[in-house]
């Protein structure tokens, strides 16, 4: 009786870690975004976001600061920061939503796994509900994870000034990129 109490507590406390254990992040993330008009391509990137998952609770969630985008020429840079995104008003965007079904990745072989995510994307101060198609690449226990996007800019409260309006276009393609690390408790 005292050995299978035994080895029910330790079957117990083997599926607790291995539940616990399906929570990833980066702080590294990749966000890039491209503005492409016949007049003129802006594009920008950030290595600096951050970002996690949950596979137990089904959750994800993406923040990066404005201001760490990276521009090409140094006057897009601050015409970004100060004119369209208001980055000392907004100084943050962030992604918060959930798997609509995990079970489709399997992070324990390698291989290549696709998943939907539904949730709220912020940026400007405006949230916006937003689904897309996540990919995870998992080789040799590494999982980078990539996901891909369109937001148009008058949905998140962008205004563009009608001498401008032709060089920016109205609908903005997000890339994201992460390699993710388990969370160690």
């Amino acid at each position: 009786m005292k050995a299978t109490k035994v080895v029910s507590l330790i079957l117990m406390l083997c599926i607790v870690n291995s539940i616990s254990a399906q929570k990833y992040f980066s702080k590294t993330g990749e966000i890039s975004f491209l503005s492409e008009t016949p007049i003129e391509d802006i594009q920008a990137v950030s290595n600096s976001a951050s970002t996690v998952f949950d596979l137990t609770s089904r959750k994800i969630q993406w923040a990066v600061l404005i201001k760490s985008f990276e521009f090409e020429k140094a006057l897009m840079q601050e015409h970004f920061n100060e004119n369209y995104m208001e980055s000392s008003e907004f100084p943050k965007a962030k992604f918060s939503g959930e798997f609509l079904d995990p079970s489709s990745l399997n992070l324990n072989q390698d291989g290549t796994y696709s998943a939907e995510i539904k949730g709220a994307l912020t940026i400007h101060g405006v949230t916006q509900q937003i689904t897309t198609t996540a990919t995870f690449e998992v080789s040799n226990g590494a999982i980078k994870g990539t996901c891909a996007m369109k937001a148009k800019v008058a949905d998140y409260g962008i205004e563009i000034p009608a001498v401008v309006n032709k060089n920016i276009a109205s609908e903005i393609d997000i890339n994201i990129a992460a390699n993710y690390e388990l969370l160690q408790k």
